[in-house]
């Protein structure tokens, strides 16, 4: 005699609340980065794939050029100027924005009497719009009237045309080290304010200086705060337009990849001189460049972690 045995169906797995509203906290997040990050980078792209010019954009016939155009936009001999220039203007904007912000940092760090005061002026630069601040620098490099040029005839010098096209660079370098210096003392002063207070009581018990006290204590425990700190200012930096544009309008030795693709896409230029493909080249490298050292950074985090 055979008996059957009949199974009841397994209810369908049902999705937890604490999931659904898990998902409808990321939905508004995961939505914004596709319409505003994702959609115009993959566009990018594939207008450094295309021939892009004012015509084609309109009608949307642009023809497929694969690589053809990046291999154009690199054996220019512009390109390579204007990466040089490039790599001098980020290099030097960093390093004397954190080495400044580090030192105006520490300083705040002794906690006196108008400390927080200081360090709220300090901040203003941060806050002006990039149109006010690098209005107020090109007034100021003015050759004839600037503040800078006064200052300079006070010792003795003589007037330096700041907004040349050979000395631009140098100029757009101190206005943006300028802007960049706030943003290292506030990242760097919350850094500090998390360092424990009786490991420098120690140091100083064992007779440490104030100048053994940084180099031991401060500086490799603001490592991980430093790593970030420079990641970001790298980026900001890589990608600034606006206050050499208002300056220099990017001419000269102040043209970095950032506004010689501004340059070409929306600059001063007639519908012949429209580059739309060019500047999506340089702005891909620009990603590619900026991605790189995202993953460098991971990578060095991941090291530090695992020591």
């Amino acid at each position: 005699m055979s008996t059957t045995q009949t199974h009841a169906p397994k209810p369908a797995k049902r999705i937890k609340p604490t999931t659904w509203a898990a998902i409808g906290f990321a939905a508004p997040l995961i939505i914004y980065m596709l319409v505003f990050y994702v959609s115009p980078l993959v566009q990018n792209i594939s207008m450094s794939l295309h021939r892009y010019t004012r015509r084609t954009f309109v009608t949307g016939e642009a023809p497929w050029t694969g690589l053809d155009v990046y291999k154009e936009v690199v054996s220019t001999p512009e390109f390579w100027t204007t990466l040089r220039q490039t790599l001098i203007f980020v290099v030097l904007s960093i390093v004397f924005q954190y080495s400044i912000g580090l030192a105006l940092a520490v300083f705040f760090n002794q906690n006196f009497k108008l400390s927080a005061g200081l360090r709220g002026a300090f901040l203003v630069p941060w806050l002006l719009p990039p149109m006010i601040s690098g209005t107020i620098w090109q007034w100021m490099m003015d050759a004839d009237s600037g503040l800078v040029n006064n200052l300079l005839g006070v010792f003795g010098l003589d007037p330096v045309w700041w907004l040349q096209a050979d000395k631009s660079l140098w100029a757009v370098i101190i206005a943006n080290i300028w802007l960049g210096i706030p943003f290292n003392l506030v990242i760097l002063y919350s850094g500090l304010q998390n360092i424990n207070g009786d490991l420098y009581e120690a140091a100083s018990l064992d007779g440490c200086n104030a100048w053994q006290r940084f180099w031991k204590i401060t500086f490799p425990l603001l490592k991980p705060v430093t790593m970030i700190t420079l990641l970001l200012g790298f980026v900001y930096t890589l990608r600034t337009v606006d206050i050499i544009w208002i300056m220099t309008k990017g001419t000269g030795t102040s043209r970095t990849l950032a506004t010689w693709a501004y340059e070409m896409a929306f600059g001063k230029g007639t519908s012949a001189t429209i580059k739309y493909s060019e500047a999506s080249v340089v702005g891909t490298i620009l990603i590619l460049v900026a991605l790189a050292f995202a993953l460098i950074y991971l990578w060095a985090q991941g090291k530090e972690e695992e020591r």
